[in-house]
């Protein structure tokens, strides 16, 4: 495998975005371009790359939401490998771009493959796509090492670093201590993690007691309408990450997740290719299909030889009787001003402790806010007049009653106008809710410390978490129209 060009932005939204560092590599370029023949691209300048790939991934800032090339639904995006549209001399699409994001970088490369972006083949076939991001992955690693300061001094210690770091582990565009292309030829036996060689780009061996970290992480979202005639709308998507720092070989490792006697069975079970065997009955509950009680439930065993670097052993759905938090949102109109009231209820169901909670309220096309007179229960109400936003910010508890509510009127007579948003006119409005719940899941599954076992003479310590969290969580306005979708909710 090598790489075309090697990319470190520094991700700010809208004109602050910029290039820390950049690479290119002649030597590949050239390769690339009799590979490619007549549907060659050029890599085009770093301004440009910059543009077109902020675009892609939604960071660009534009006041233009909509982009046809990218949010058309004929157009399907196959992240973390993306398709960047050049213009202009050069025109043509330059494929596969991998982006890997964590604050406050964006890594990107473009890998030499055999293939034109017409024909598409699958990720999973293209060697180079996998190892482009492990060595994204390690360069990651070395940028923001655990521990280092990642915004300052620190950071920028290490970008001066790179030229000289890039010369001794990718000399001339080409990684070392990558896998060899046959490797992969036979999927049948899968790799023992003992003859795993520590790639040139790590920052070294783990030292200290090894540890083992297993967490798992729910996101519910839902769409709840407040009207009889609409139905509404939650789904649970849970993923299962590890982490295995050994020192010297890496072990054999099972994780066994567990759920509650009355829990609901795990649905889409997608694993990683390390796991070494699985039965069959774990993949086949799908929430495509009605569930019955003859689904298998657990619990659900999944052994593994681990990657050196941290990743995401399994993902699932679930599907559970109600959303953790409940809302009716009612606005009714009054001359200039707004009638706003809200009442949230936390489910019995739900821990009460949260990592933080707000409810945003924004009111679209409009003048800017005037007079707010609007009171609640619990929390605190911040207001944003040049946004026409009110964040209730309601802490990390609900009181024992376990119901908050905000009521008041909100007069509209400001001069300028405030934000627009095309499908929120005249009363159809929305609650967004951000939330994030420690140390439980709300489907019930969990990894139990014990439940871990490690096939080693070194004895790790096991560290395992859970924790959830919304995304794209809304309460409609029950007393005006919202956006309804007869199917099911996709993440």
């Amino acid at each position: 495998m090598s790489l075309r060009a090697l990319w470190i932005i520094s991700p700010e939204k809208g004109e602050h975005a910029s290039i820390r560092f950049s690479r290119r590599f002649a030597t590949v370029e050239l390769r690339a371009k009799r590979l490619a023949g007549s549907s060659y691209v050029a890599v085009p300048e770093d301004d440009c790359f910059l543009q077109l790939l902020l675009t892609e991934l939604g960071l660009s800032g534009s006041k233009q939401p909509f982009v046809v090339k990218r949010d058309d639904c004929l157009y399907r995006p196959r992240s973390p490998a993306v398709e960047l549209h050049v213009t202009g001399a050069g025109k043509g699409t330059l494929w596969p771009v991998l982006a890997i994001s964590q604050a406050p970088l964006i890594l990107a490369c473009l890998p030499l493959v055999d293939a034109s972006p017409e024909q598409r083949p699958p990720l999973s076939s293209l060697l180079s796509v996998s190892q482009g991001l492990s060595f994204l992955a390690g360069l990651q690693t070395f940028l923001l090492a655990p521990g280092s300061k990642q915004d300052g001094e620190g950071l920028v210690s290490r970008l001066a670093l790179l030229p000289s770091v890039l010369l001794q582990v990718c000399p001339l565009g080409t990684p070392l201590e990558l896998p060899l292309s046959g490797t992969l030829a036979t999927p049948s036996a899968p790799t023992s993690a003992g003859i795993q060689k520590q790639p040139a780009w790590r920052t070294g061996l783990h030292r200290g007691r090894a540890v083992v970290n297993v967490s798992v992480a729910e996101t519910v979202r839902s769409m709840q309408y407040g009207n009889r005639s609409r139905q509404d709308l939650w789904d649970v998507y849970g993923t299962v990450a590890c982490k295995c720092e050994v020192e010297g070989v890496l072990p054999n490792v099972t994780v066994t997740l567990s759920l509650p006697p009355n829990g609901s069975p795990l649905q889409d079970i997608l694993v990683h290719p390390c796991v070494t065997s699985l039965d069959s009955s774990v993949l086949t509950a799908s929430s495509v299909d009605s569930c019955d009680g003859s689904a298998f439930s657990g619990p659900y065993k999944f052994p593994f030889s681990p990657p050196l670097e941290p990743f995401i052993l399994c993902s699932y759905t679930s599907q559970v009787p109600v959303p953790p938090i409940l809302g009716s949102y009612q606005l009714k109109e009054e001359e200039s001003q707004l009638h706003v009231s809200v009442v949230l209820k936390l489910h019995e169901s739900v821990k009460n402790s949260f990592e933080y909670c707000e409810a945003h309220l924004p009111f679209y096309n409009r003048d800017q806010m005037g007079v707010v007179d609007v009171k609640v229960s619990s929390g605190q109400l911040d207001v944003s007049k040049e946004k026409n936003l009110l964040v209730w910010a309601l802490g990390q508890k609900f009181p024992k009653s376990r119901e908050v509510t905000m009521e008041g009127k909100i007069l509209f007579s400001g001069t300028a106008p405030g934000p627009s948003e095309p499908l929120c006119t005249g009363l159809t409005a929305y609650i967004k809710l951000y939330f994030k719940v420690p140390d439980t899941t709300l489907s019930g599954c969990s990894v139990d410390q014990h439940s871990v076992q490690v096939y080693s003479s070194a004895k790790p310590r096991i560290v395992t978490s859970r924790e959830l969290h919304s995304k794209d969580y809304r309460i409609w306005n029950s007393t005006g129209t919202a956006p309804v979708s007869s199917g099911q909710m996709i993440l």
